[in-house]
């Protein structure tokens, strides 16, 4: 077998294979047997017809057509380890010449992993931030605990900034309505510029039955472009007025979070978690910043095939998670005020970063030889077993040999991450 490659680009190649008659002769062998299984001659049982009896049943041209089948199949992963390249996907193959029983030439071509040249990841230049909690911290997280423990009453008045309202409304746009602008028995609470400019402060003053209209116009900078800088009309219902009555944030309201004698302690209890959350996000920040830095340090580009595979991913969660919400893909788009178009092009990029950071930190791996041990692996199983213990299908999926692999490459992944911090700390 002689190989030939060219590169198509950095991610692509295409082989020139040449198969002389040695490489053909057991090809040709396989095809027959193969052929004469489902033969059928006079006087012999189906598939007990011997090869060279049933060559002179063959047709010539359904014997050449499964020896090069079988030729090309045999021969074409292994042409590929010759010039050490390694296909994502099986490659797509063309018969260019063929003379039975003397030579075959054909071409493959596949999106292959490409070559990475790391930079120095040793240098990346990247600070790890201290965590930090700020006393504005601490003083929201007491505000919402003062908030879940807050009476709410109906009363029969103006509505006013910090009350909740009840209310039905409906947005139109040169008369019609548009899509993510309705609701009803909507729950707001006033001042917290959870809707755009005007609409919240155009509710004061209202009392439970008023229905009136708000004529609003979106800011320019808005998500969907069909409303950005639109000038709208809202119908509103004010359906309910209820006064909030935060209770005060003192001892009292400290001994009813938990173990604490005094507000002091809840507040120290507050910033001990708080410094732990954000130590555990800045270390992941970290992480992030390392692999970004030394993707731009680094020769890599990302296979296309890999990018749509991401993206299908990315999509894949999100139309979950709208599924969870009752919604389908494309009308949690319209609730988060986005469009295909502009989440496709975002969608790539995250897709893109993803697949160079992969590449990147399998290279460093290799290059490190950090591995991971089956014992390690059989201990990480067990232990998911325990967390899924009362679903049944996520157990059986903890058997699969590809999980059990895919566990085992995100093993290495943390494991490399790890290294790549350590080299930088």
């Amino acid at each position: 077998m002689k190989t030939k490659l060219k590169k198509l680009s950095d991610s692509k190649v295409e082989l020139t294979v040449t198969l002389d008659s040695k490489d053909l002769k057991p090809a040709k062998e396989k095809a027959l047997e193969k052929l004469a299984k489902e033969l059928k001659v006079e006087g012999f049982r189906k598939g007990k017809v011997p090869a060279e009896i049933a060559k002179k049943f063959i047709p010539e041209n359904d014997l050449n057509a499964e020896t090069i089948d079988f030729a090309v199949r045999t021969t074409v992963i292994e042409a590929f380890k010759e010039v050490s390249k390694s296909p994502l996907v099986l490659p797509n193959v063309t018969v260019t010449k063929m003379v039975p029983d003397e030579m075959i030439e054909y071409t493959a071509i596949a999106d292959i992993v490409p070559e990475v040249k790391l930079g120095d990841y040793k240098k990346l230049g990247v600070k790890k931030p201290e965590a930090k909690v700020t006393e504005k911290e601490i003083k929201e997280i007491l505000d919402n605990i003062a908030t879940s423990y807050a009476d709410k009453k109906a009363v029969k008045k103006a509505a006013a900034l910090g009350d909740e309202v009840l209310i039905d409304f409906v947005g139109k746009k040169d008369g019609e309505a548009f899509k993510g602008g309705s609701a009803k028995d909507y729950k707001l609470t006033l001042g917290s510029n959870t809707f755009i400019p005007g609409f919240e402060d155009g509710i004061v003053g209202h009392e439970p039955g008023d229905k009136f209209d708000l004529k609003l116009t979106f800011p320019k900078d808005y998500g969907v472009k069909d409303l950005a800088g639109a000038k709208t009309v809202f119908e509103v219902l004010v359906k309910q007025v209820n006064e909030i009555k935060k209770v005060p944030i003192d001892d009292e309201l400290a001994k009813k979070c938990g173990p604490f004698k005094n507000l002091s302690e809840l507040k120290a209890d507050i910033k001990k978690n708080l410094e732990a959350q954000n130590a555990h996000k800045l270390e992941e920040k970290f992480k992030d910043d390392l692999v970004n830095a030394l993707v731009k340090k680094s020769k890599v580009s990302a296979p296309e095939i890999l990018i749509n595979d991401q993206m299908r991913m990315i999509r894949d969660d999100m139309t979950r998670n709208a599924a969870a919400q009752g919604l389908s893909f494309e009308e949690f788009l319209d609730a988060n005020h986005e469009t295909l178009e502009n989440w496709e092009k975002e969608a790539r990029k995250i897709a893109e970063t993803r697949v160079k950071a992969s590449l990147v930190l399998q290279t460093l791996a290799v290059e490190q030889k950090i591995a991971i041990s089956d014992e390690l692996v059989a201990a990480k199983i067990a232990e998911l077993k325990d967390v899924y213990k009362k679903s049944p299908d996520a157990l059986k999926s903890l058997k699969d040999p590809n999980v059990k692999m895919d566990i085992k490459n995100r093993m290495i992944i943390e494991a490399t991450l790890d290294y790549l911090v350590k080299a930088n700390g």
